[in-house]
């Protein structure tokens, strides 16, 4: 008597087949339904005749009797059916192959692992044809404008959220293959990741424990070495995809890099913009550090009631006992003088963007965590032990991973 496991894979294999052979059937009608027609100029094909034509599909090898010949109207050999489905020259898996093997290349941590994730859902496949697919359908979607999806909430009125930073990646240097005892190689080059998130206020949601969580978000991430400008330019363009020109309310969330505020007054200066909260405590921590020693009492204390007052609507308090700092103190060591001018200059260059009690009154983030959540999902697949990248790799794998992310593979494949 067969186990239960057996004929679960036995009545899979037989549907597996059923399906291939029924795809087989209507793709070789819909091929003599067209015949040796040249699809562009609608004449018959000279020198036409039958070749077998190979699809590896999710349900198995489909083997087809296709129609090729010779267009007088465009001087070119032409394989009708192909131009139709919109296959590609050579190419040989079907758009629903590719975008399978594309999504589970995302959410395994290497082309080897996406194989193994194949194989179990019932389409055998190498780690070189995913690798190859990645690659072309990669270059596409980095260079592809999707236009925006239908809303069924257009008229409805929404506030949006966008949070930038970035994040390093290691890429092969330009002695990578060498041997890495020598001193002077590098073999190793990090590389930032430049990446947005973008979401509306009623795409939030909390778990029973009151985390919070985005049912719904959309990404931005640039390949290494994109200029922030062409970035801001991408974040604003999805932003718009989104609804931004239609938003109440614009906020930006950002850190204390230089680049994300210039970037910010560069595409979206009528924003709320606000400084990521933890950044802002790390810097009254270093300047609590420097004033009253590491570690000590009147340290955490000094920096406990300065975030207190940050949280709850007391920032201008806050500005005012750091300038006070620099007006009655005066530090022996100018290394420690140096730090506290500095980080006092950085609280009074943002005192318009620590507004974090209004932030909290309106419901809007005060932090930041949403596109760091975002940076180690996205190291998660592209920071693992052992992997180094080379940049059009790195790049086209990204891409897709931004199509998946963003549920527009429905472009890509269609």
């Amino acid at each position: 008597m067969k186990g239960l496991l057996e004929m679960e894979l036995e009545a899979l294999d037989e549907g597996r087949e059923w399906t291939r052979r029924r795809l087989q059937e209507r793709l070789q009608e819909q091929i003599d339904a067209i015949g040796a027609v040249c699809p562009q100029a609608g004449i018959m094909l000279k020198n036409r005749r039958r070749r077998q034509l190979k699809l590896r599909s999710v349900s198995g090898v489909l083997e087809l009797n296709s129609w090729y010949g010779y267009s007088l109207a465009r001087g070119a050999w032409v394989c009708p059916c192909r131009e139709v489905w919109g296959l590609e020259p050579y190419q040989r898996s079907t758009p629903e192959l590719q975008s399978r093997m594309c999504f589970t290349a995302t959410q395994a941590n290497s082309y080897e692992g996406a194989a193994r994730v194949a194989d179990r859902w019932g389409c055998p496949v190498s780690d070189d044809l995913i690798r190859e697919e990645v690659q072309r359908q990669g270059k596409e979607a980095a260079q592809a404008h999707w236009p925006p999806q239908k809303s069924t909430h257009a008229q409805e009125e929404f506030s949006m959220v966008i949070m930038m930073d970035g994040w390093m990646a290691r890429e092969r240097g330009t002695d990578w293959g060498l041997d890495p005892k020598k001193p002077s190689t590098q073999r190793v080059a990090w590389r930032e990741i430049k990446s947005a998130v973008i979401y509306r206020f009623e795409q939030r949601a909390e778990t029973q424990s009151g985390r919070g969580m985005l049912c719904e978000k959309y990404i931005v991430a640039c390949a290494p070495l994109t200029e922030p400008v062409t970035f801001g330019q991408a974040v604003q363009e999805e932003a718009m995809r989104r609804g931004l020109a239609r938003a109440k309310n614009v906020y930006v969330v950002i850190d204390g890099a230089a680049w994300l505020w210039d970037l910010t007054q560069d595409r979206f200066a009528e924003s709320i913009k606000t400084l990521d909260l933890y950044h802002a405590s790390q810097h009254l921590w270093t300047l609590g550090h420097e004033i009253y020693g590491e570690g000590t009492p009147e340290s955490k204390k000094w920096v406990t009631q300065l975030l207190h007052q940050l949280r709850h609507g007391k920032e201008d308090r806050v500005i005012r006992r750091l300038e006070e700092i620099l007006e009655k103190w005066e530090f022996q060591d100018p290394d420690v003088q140096e730090t506290v001018e500095r980080e006092v200059h950085y609280f009074v260059k943002h005192r318009d963007h620590l507004h974090y009690q209004d932030r909290a009154d309106e419901g809007a983030p005060m932090g930041s965590g949403a596109v760091e959540s975002l940076a180690r999902q996205l190291q998660n697949r592209f920071k693992s032990c052992g992997q180094f990248w080379n940049r059009e790799g790195l790049t086209n794998l990204l891409a897709i991973m931004t199509t998946v992310k963003n549920n527009d593979e429905s472009f890509l494949w269609n």
